[in-house]
Order: structure tokens, then C-alpha cells, then sequence
């Protein structure tokens, strides 16, 4: 086991020498939220995918996604690479680092506002943004709670508070440049490592390499065979986490910092073969569940998220890869948490108290994100010590955000037709329809009625639905009313 610490420690004291270094010299709030616009290829994808994949993938939604649907849990993996890396990076990279970097815009709400032109647009968006990234970063935190309690054997909160204090250390001496550099080292630690992990696992005596594979697909068990609301539940989850980072605003975000349109096009096939390799491996591990455990000996866990912990901690893996797969599920988690934070709270000290204090100088504004920072982890911890499964957790934060914004984010970049009504049409229904399950959850503490436990776990339906109203009314109200409100958003020579 001492191998195993010496090994999160020395990943730790690199990461705190990151942010420290990083942060020498930095001067605007510019370098705090969009590092200058000068991160290349493959630091802005680097960043982005370790944004998007954490614990909560690795340890919630791969063991929840193998216990309900064996190896078919893979799709999820695969569609995280084609649409939401793949597509995404294929379609709004370039033109959202084009259209922020001409425009100067440093954060989604800004950017919403700018397209729009509305004040109290940017005002909903900023607040809409901090209070649902929490949740999702409080996915994040108890991703890691799990897999201390099972692997390290030491309590979670005191796992969550350390991984708190590395994020926050990240975020206030560093800001964008920390993390983006931060998450390229990170990158690196989670293709070696879910590389290592798979070839270990499969290599087990419970897996029985590639033909106890092969004899596992062919089992009811390894593929079974799925009932029609099974599938709908698969798709669910499978268009929620890989369209639902389109309207993500820490994931948009990334695109601001590229450097220029070649870095911008070089990103889509390396974050395409970080997605490929790291969530088509993480989920394919997660299938593994049933080589390991019965489904009632799962049933008795204390919930699915204990799952692939204690299928990493029944492989009886050498203390040496342990060690690095500790790692790799932290910086994994500290990357999206440094991301979500600094979404939040960038959002928020720019977009609604500057826009009610304009007074406010860039020295202000920077240590008010930087302690917003602290403040959102702190209110993130607490979060996660509720009983809320991760997978639920998530879904509500990503179905109300990416409901909300995916398409008046979307379609402005392509359609520049839509205007301000068929925008708000757009935010407001798809806040609306993603908001139920998220009410439920807090319902079901009080009201035990089975409609309302049933309706709770339904985020990840909730969300596609939400995302497609969105793009129906966005679409439709802004056909019905004045076109072309903002044709300067669009052109090249932008003098501001």
C-alpha cells in the first residue's frame, strides 16, 4: 500500500508545481478563463477530454451501464468518440474560436448575449450555469468517495477534501493555463493507464483473457438480450452524454482558448482517439462486471457506483498499476472538476456581478473568480455527501444545461436567422422539460409515491427530450419573427 501513496503523492506535488509555476506572471482575468487564446492542438484537446471523462464515467456510468446491459454498455463509449468528440469538435471548434476570438468573449453567457443581444439572457444564463454545474461536480467528488472506501480503505470525506484543496490550489495560482497544462499531463496518465488497466483486467483469472472474452459475449449475460425500454434507456444515456456536452458550457469553453483554426483542426482527431481509447475503455471494463460478481452480490453493494471498485480491488492488481490507476481515476476527476469550477465561477463573477457592478476593475474580477473557485468547491463537497447516485446526479446537470443552451449555442453559429425570441423559446422549454426528474429527486426524501421514485431516475430521458424541444422551438419561433437581427456577430472585421 505504500507504493500506492508514494505514487498518488508524486502525482500530486507535480500537479501543485504546475499551478504554482503556471501562475507566475499572470496578470488579466483573460489568463484565468481563456489562458490568452494560446493553447494549441493538443493542450485544448487534451483539456477537453479530460473534461469530459472523469470518475464519474469511469466508476458511475461504467459500472451502472455493465450491471443493466453487459458488453451492449460499450455503445455509450463509442458514441462519446463519434458524437461527442468526433462531430462536436468537427462542427464548433472552429467556428466558436473564430466568432469568441473576433468578438473577445471569454464565456458562454457572454457569447449568448453578444449573439442575442440580451442582458437579461446572459443574466439567466450565469446563474442557470452555477447552480446545476454543482451537482455535476459533486458527481465528480463522489466518483472518488467510492473508490477510497473500497481500494485505499480510508474514509471519503477525507479522499473529497484532498482532492478539493489539489483542485482549488490548481485554480487560484493558475487558472486556465494551470488546468489546460494540468490536464495535458493528465491525458497522458489516462490513455497509459486505461491502457495498462484493460490488458490487466482482461489477463485476470475471472476474465480468462480473450477467450473467456469470447465465451462471455456469447452468454446472456455478456450481451443480453435487451427489452425495448432497456434500449430506450441505453440510447438515452448514450445521446444524453455525448450530445449533452454540445451544450455544456465548460466543455464550450474549450473551444475559446485554441490558438488559431489549424490548432482548432488538428483537436478533432486527437480528442476523437482520447475518447475512443478512454471511454470506450472505461465502459468496456464496466461490461466486465458479471466475469466478476453476481448480479446479487451487486445488488447487495451500496450502490452501482461501488461496482468497477470492487471489480479493480477483487483483480488483485500489482501495487505499482493500482497505484497509477489511483491516478488516473484522480486526474481523470480533478481536470473536470477544475473545468466545472471554473466554468461556474468565471460565469459568474463576469457575466452577472460585473454586469451589475461594471465599475469593477480586471484585478477585482480575477480574485472574485478565484474565490468563487474555493467557494464552489466547497458547496460541491457538501453536495456530495448526499445519498444521490452519481449517474442521477449528472443527468440533471447536464440535462437542464445542455437543454437549456445546446441550441441557441448551436444554431447561432450556422443560422443566422435565429433571433432573440426563438433563443429564450428555445432555453426556456428545455429548462423546463429537463427539470422534472431533478424536482423528484428532491421530492422523494419527503413523498414516497412510486411515480415519483420512477420519475427520478429518468435524467438521462428527460435530458435528450429536453434537448430536441430546445432545438424545435429555437427553430420554430425564430421562423415566425424578424430575421438577421445581429449580422455583425458574423463578419470578419470586427472593430471593438
Amino acid at each position: 500500500m505504500s507504493t500506492v501513496w508514494v505514487t498518488i503523492c508524486i502525482y500530486i506535488a507535480a500537479l501543485v508545481a504546475v499551478g504554482v509555476i503556471t501562475g507566475i506572471g499572470k496578470k488579466s482575468i483573460a489568463d484565468v478563463t481563456v489562458g490568452g487564446r494560446q493553447a494549441g492542438a493538443w493542450l485544448s484537446a487534451l483539456s477537453y477530454g479530460t473534461a469530459y471523462f472523469s470518475a464519474v464515467m469511469f466508476v458511475g456510468y461504467a459500472g451502472s451501464t455493465g450491471y443493466g446491459f453487459g458488453l451492449w454498455g460499450v455503445l455509450a463509449g463509442l458514441g462519446n468518440a463519434l458524437f461527442g468528440s468526433y462531430l462536436a469538435w468537427k462542427l464548433l471548434a472552429q467556428r466558436t474560436r473564430s466568432i469568441t476570438a473576433r468578438h473577445n468573449l471569454q464565456t458562454m453567457p457572454e457569447f449568448l448575449a453578444k449573439r442575442y443581444g440580451s442582458r437579461s439572457m446572459k443574466l439567466f444564463a450565469c446563474v442557470i450555469i452555477f447552480i446545476f454545474l454543482i451537482p455535476y461536480s459533486a458527481s465528480v467528488y463522489k466518483g472518488l468517495g467510492s473508490i477510497s472506501e473500497v481500494l485505499l480503505g480510508i474514509p471519503d470525506t477525507i479522499f473529497m477534501v484532498i482532492i478539493a484543496v489539489l483542485a482549488a490550489v490548481l485554480l487560484v495560482f493558475g487558472g486556465y493555463k494551470a488546468q489546460a497544462r494540468a490536464d495535458f499531463i493528465q491525458g497522458i496518465v489516462m490513455l497509459f493507464g486505461v491502457t495498462l488497466l484493460i490488458i490487466f483486467v482482461l489477463r485476470t483469472k475471472q476474465v480468462g483473457g480473450l477467450d473467456g472474452l469470447a465465451e462471455y459475449a456469447k452468454s446472456t449475460q455478456g450481451l443480453p438480450k435487451l427489452a425495448g425500454s432497456q434500449w430506450v434507456s441505453l440510447i438515452s444515456l448514450v445521446l444524453m452524454t455525448s450530445f449533452g456536452t454540445w451544450g455544456l458550457p465548460h466543455m464550450i469553453q474549450k473551444y475559446f482558448g485554441i490558438r488559431n483554426d489549424k490548432q482548432a483542426k488538428r483537436g478533432i482527431l486527437i480528442s476523437t482517439f482520447f475518447a475512443v481509447l478512454v471511454a470506450g475503455g472505461g465502459y468496456f471494463l464496466g461490461s466486465l462486471c458479471y466475469r466478476f460478481f453476481s448480479k446479487a452480490e451487486m445488488d447487495a453493494m451500496p450502490s452501482k457506483d461501488f461496482i468497477v471498485p470492487n471489480m479493480l480491488d477483487a483483480a488483485n492488481l500489482p501495487s505499482v498499476l493500482l497505484g497509477i490507476v489511483l491516478v488516473l481515476l484522480i486526474a481523470a476527476s480533478v481536470s473536470t472538476l477544475c473545468s466545472v469550477t471554473l466554468t461556474a465561477s468565471s460565469t459568474l463573477s463576469l457575466d452577472f456581478i460585473k454586469s451589475l457592478k461594471p465599475s469593477l476593475e480586471d484585478k477585482s474580477v480575477r480574485l472574485l473568480t478565484q474565490g468563487l473557485c474555493v467557494l464552489f468547491v466547497i458547496i460541491s463537497y457538501f453536495v456530495a455527501n448526499s445519498k444521490t447516485p452519481i449517474l442521477d446526479m449528472m443527468s440533471y446537470s447536464w440535462g437542464i444545461l445542455s437543454g437549456s443552451f445546446l441550441a441557441p449555442y448551436v444554431l447561432a453559429l450556422y443560422c443566422k436567422w435565429v433571433n432573440k425570441r426563438g433563443a429564450w423559446a428555445g432555453i426556456i422549454g428545455g429548462f423546463v422539460v429537463a427539470l422534472p426528474p431533478a424536482v423528484c429527486k428532491l421530492l422523494s426524501a419527503q413523498v414516497k409515491a412510486p411515480e415519483v421514485t420512477w420519475l427520478a431516475g429518468q435524467g438521462p430521458l428527460f435530458a435528450c427530450i429536453a434537448m430536441v424541444v430546445s432545438l424545435i422551438l429555437c427553430a420554430a419561433v425564430s421562423a415566425l419573427g424578424n430575421r438577421n437581427e445581429n449580422p455583425a456577430f458574423y463578419e470578419e472585421n470586427v472593430s471593438e
